[in-house]
């Protein structure tokens, strides 16, 4: 098996091709380093510096020949395709189509796409979200996901392609940079470590669901083994927690006593999001067991 991730040296796509490593698997990595971190890298991957939105780069995916591409690069900044749709959509929808194409172009046998359950189904109409939920984005970068997964919708009918769209909670975990608007988890966690006020916009009672990075893994693995599977899975944890709650949950991990402060509320924030986990999740990790890793890096920076 030879497997294609696009982003592995960022967060999630680093800890996908590790468990592909794993297994035993031939594992090629394409990113360009803007988000990603040449230290995630698998030492045992073949790794590439490339930007998908270069031809060049189609052309490297035609010498590697994968059978199956994991596709994790994305602009992850909710607020940055906000600020600039047209340049989120440059990276998040002409790119992947382009990536779509070169698969088609070099028999690839399945795409793998992360998208986000969260963005694009909008505010839930019911709770816990199924894939049955009408997908109603309210950002740019809701509106990148879902026009990406009609995309590969479309390359399923008219090409044959084998297409799998995961849709992602709030992922967290080891590796989540801080910097940025996305990963609150990491980004309450760096700022508590370092002695730095936190602060919540709103009351702090809008609610998330937080998966853990493993159970994405392992969500990514099972698309990649299971032959024939096909469509949107979501993954996610079917439980909603305020970020009030992660706030006081990290504290306590970290034995901080500080309040937050409170900034304005965000304008078009959704107040609720959770999704209902799929068949292709093991039992999701609990989200105090998954914060362990918090207090772990704290000490290890403290000891630095």
């Amino acid at each position: 098996m030879h497997v294609l991730v696009t982003g592995g040296a960022g967060f999630i796509g680093s800890h996908i091709a590790d468990a592909c490593v794993q297994r035993g698997w031939r594992v090629s990595i394409i990113d360009d380093l803007s988000t990603g971190q040449r230290s995630n890298v698998n030492p045992a991957a073949e790794f590439h510096e490339a930007d998908l939105r270069d031809p060049a780069t189609m052309r490297l995916i035609a010498k590697l020949h994968p059978d199956v591409i994991d596709h994790q690069a994305a602009q992850v900044d909710l607020r940055k395709s906000v600020d600039d749709p047209a340049g989120d959509a440059e990276i998040n929808i002409v790119a992947s189509i382009r990536l779509l194409q070169a698969a088609v172009d070099n028999g690839v046998e399945r795409f793998i796409f992360a998208s986000s359950g969260g963005a694009a189904y909008g505010e839930p109409l019911f709770t816990p979200q199924t894939e049955e939920h009408p997908l109603n984005p309210m950002s740019p970068y809701g509106c990148a996901k879902v026009a990406v997964e009609y995309y590969m919708s479309a390359f399923r009918q008219v090409h044959g392609i084998s297409t799998v769209a995961l849709r992602y909670a709030n992922v967290y975990g080891p590796r989540q940079s801080a910097l940025g608007e996305a990963g609150v988890i990491a980004i309450f966690a760096d700022r508590m470590s370092r002695g730095e006020p936190v602060i919540i916009n709103g009351d702090g009672e809008q609610t998330r669901d937080f998966v853990y990075v493993g159970d994405v893994v392992a969500a990514n693995i099972a698309a990649i083994e299971r032959a024939g599977l096909q469509g949107a899975f979501n993954v996610g944890t079917g439980i909603e927690t305020s970020i009030n709650e992660i706030h006081r949950l990290i504290a306590q991990a970290l034995g901080v006593d500080e309040l937050p402060r409170r900034g304005p509320a965000k304008a078009g924030e959704q107040r609720r999001s959770v999704l209902r986990p799929s068949a292709l999740q093991p039992v999701p990790v609990r989200l105090a067991d998954g914060l362990a890793f918090i207090a772990t890096g704290s000490e290890a920076r403290r000891q630095r």
